[in-house]
């Protein structure tokens, strides 16, 4: 691929970020290709060390703030006339209601998902005061002659101490999973946002 097929790549698919910074990333990634060709590499070679364009956009969206993405978006183009106006106006009673529960939905969603996650380390934490209290309950009991209920308070703090090794992975992946969907579903929305160029 050449420079330019590149570039207009790159600009039709970061069509939906404001103006200036499109035109910013733009002149970087073009200079980076100069760079490289006055390094010695081709033009075709320079390209292909800079990255694919989707890989390029990817990162790009999800180092944008979605506040800056969106108010380019929604941003008009033209003045409203006075019958969109107030069309809008008359019509906020509705649209206004929907995207307010649509956004309190989708917030209870992302707080019952952390809750769980919280519950889990909770049940974790609750797992290490068995653990530590049974094996000191056990030591105290077989120090005052009851050694047989001992053993057994101390064994069931070995299981407890067992159940914490597993619960802990567990945990881990269940947060690193969530992190993983929060930072998904960050980007989705950032691409619902960018506005694609028409193709002719």
């Amino acid at each position: 691929m050449h420079k330019q097929e590149f570039l207009l790549q790159l600009r039709k698919k970061l069509s939906g970020l404001p103006q200036d910074d499109m035109e910013e990333r733009l002149t970087f990634y073009s200079e980076m290709i100069e760079d490289r060709m006055e390094e010695g590499l081709s033009e075709e070679e320079a390209v292909l060390a800079v990255g694919s364009v989707d890989e390029i956009v990817a990162q790009v969206v999800a180092d944008m703030p979605l506040a800056k993405i969106a108010k380019e978006r929604i941003k008009p183009k033209r003045r409203l006339k006075a019958w969109e106006i107030v069309l809008l106006a008359l019509g906020s009673p509705i649209w206004l209601s929907l995207a307010i529960a649509a956004a309190a939905v989708i917030l209870s969603l992302y707080v019952s998902l952390w809750s769980v996650i919280i519950s889990l380390w909770a049940v974790w934490g609750s797992l290490i005061g068995c653990a530590l209290g049974s094996a000191a309950a056990g030591i105290v009991m077989v120090c005052n002659g009851n050694a047989l209920a001992g053993t057994a308070v101390i064994g069931g703090g070995i299981v407890c101490a067992g159940l914490l090794v597993f619960l802990f992975f567990g945990c881990k992946a269940a947060t690193k999973g969530i992190l993983m969907l929060t930072k998904k579903f960050a980007l989705w929305i950032k691409n619902c946002f960018m506005k694609k160029e028409k193709t002719v």
